[in-house]
Order: C-alpha cells, then structure tokens, then sequence
C-alpha cells in the first residue's frame, strides 16, 4: 500500500463562513463549494479549491461533534487532518491493521464528504497528525 495524492488540508473552524471569507479575501482562493451540513458525521463542510489541492473547511454540527472537541483545545481552530488519496480503501485499511495502526471508528469504511469511502489513522501512529484515507476519487 503506497498514499498518493494529497486530496486536501482538513481545517477546523468556529465559523465557516468567516473562513471561506478570509481564503478569499487574504489569499486569493475565491473558489469554494457551498456549505453542506453532515449531520451524521457532526460536521458543516466546504472545500476551497486551490490549484493542486483543496482546503476542507470543517465546523461543528453540535456538541458531540469531534471538531467540537478540536476547538475546545484550539479556539481559533487549526489543522485537523490531512487526506490522501487511495486506489483501494479496503486493501490501504487491512495494510494498516496488519502494520498495527488504530483505524479509528468502527474500522469500517464510511462514505466522506467527497462522497467515496474514507478511514482515518489515529494521529499516535503519525506523529501526531490525524490522517484521513480516501478512495480515489473518479475524475
């Protein structure tokens, strides 16, 4: 199993719209999606889409949300996750069982934002960094 493309930078935020604001405003990234509400997931989302890559911009959905928690570490919000791009979710989840890393959640695939299925790492097997795995994506 081998990671290719840095899909996206998950970004915690208190407010999304504020966020979306600032991209454009200060950097120039004029291009994001609208707001979703992942009411499962504890999430609103929105991608700001660069050149190479996307921003995920993540508010919470209630108190039981686990960007809730983020930021109740991290006020002003930071960087959540990154999210690399797979070419099988199923084999990259057995690799990483296999190599002895905590698949968080059940275990089990789920379907993402993007609308394919992810997983994510437990950031004690990365350093510290909470990694998301995707399928790729069909373009």
């Amino acid at each position: 199993m081998k990671i290719g493309r840095l899909n996206h930078v998950g970004v915690a935020v208190p407010n999304i719209a504020e966020a979306i604001k600032t991209y454009a405003e200060l950097y120039g990234a004029t291009q994001a999606t609208e707001i979703l509400d992942f009411e499962h997931l504890g999430v609103r989302v929105a991608f700001v889409t660069l050149e190479n890559s996307q921003i995920e911009l993540l508010e919470p959905f209630g108190a039981d949300s686990p960007v809730h928690k983020f930021l109740e570490r991290n006020p002003k919000g930071g960087q959540h996750h990154l999210c690399f791009e797979v070419a099988d979710i199923i084999a990259a989840r057995d690799h990483m069982v296999a190599a002895g890393a905590t698949v968080l959640g059940t275990g089990e695939p789920y379907i993402g934002a993007h609308g394919v299925p992810v997983i994510f790492i437990h950031p004690k097997n990365s350093h510290g960094q909470l990694i998301e795995l995707m399928q790729e994506p069909t373009r």
